[in-house]
């Protein structure tokens, strides 16, 4: 058995989000929603602040319920921005309403998985990356997925944190070689 990619060091907490989560397909559309306003709240942070804080988030926004999070105004940014359990950031925290309403306009969970998965003909891109120092920030897909999303008024959604997104959600597989859970 190989070693685990490098970035995910040994807190508990990344291990299993590591080995039991990231880059395994997500297909649900509401679950893609949430993962990808995550990783907006990530931009300037490690992603081991999101996943600390994450049961936090999902409390704190409705269990990442677009339909609800749509409604939301200034009464909820303002409770949002008092809330010590999640990332305080007003631009996100907007940012993050107005996702839940370009979610619905694109028609919902089942039309915003079949349009993810879709860029990558329905089935992740298998990378073979023997090393961190190989794996990009972004790629021309990333940048064109960030493109049609911010098109589709999405915000916090750059070619950078998208990658990323398509990392966690298993639209990409960036397990290093030999790492055991490339091929789990």
């Amino acid at each position: 058995m190989g070693e685990r990619c490098g970035w995910c060091g040994s807190d508990p907490l990344y291990l299993a989000y590591h080995d039991e989560e990231w880059g395994v397909p997500e297909h649900d559309g509401r679950a893609l929603w949430e993962k990808l306003v995550l990783d907006g709240f990530q931009a300037g942070l490690a992603w081991i602040t999101v996943l600390r804080k994450r049961e936090a988030f999902r409390t704190a926004f409705a269990g990442f319920e677009p339909e609800v999070i749509a409604g939301w105004g200034e009464a909820e940014v303002a409770r949002l921005l008092a809330n010590p359990g999640i990332i305080r950031h007003r631009g996100k925290i907007e940012a993050t309403i107005g996702n839940a309403k370009a979610f619905l306009d694109l028609g919902g969970a089942v039309a915003f998985s079949e349009k993810v998965w879709g860029y990558v003909d329905g089935k992740p891109i298998i990378n073979s990356f023997a090393s961190l120092a190989e794996v990009p920030a972004a790629t021309a897909l990333s940048e064109h997925i960030s493109r049609d999303l911010r098109r589709a008024g999405f915000r916090f959604v750059g070619p950078t944190i998208v990658y990323a997104w398509m990392q966690a959600c298993g639209l990409v597989n960036d397990h290093l070689a030999g790492c055991p859970a490339r091929l789990a």
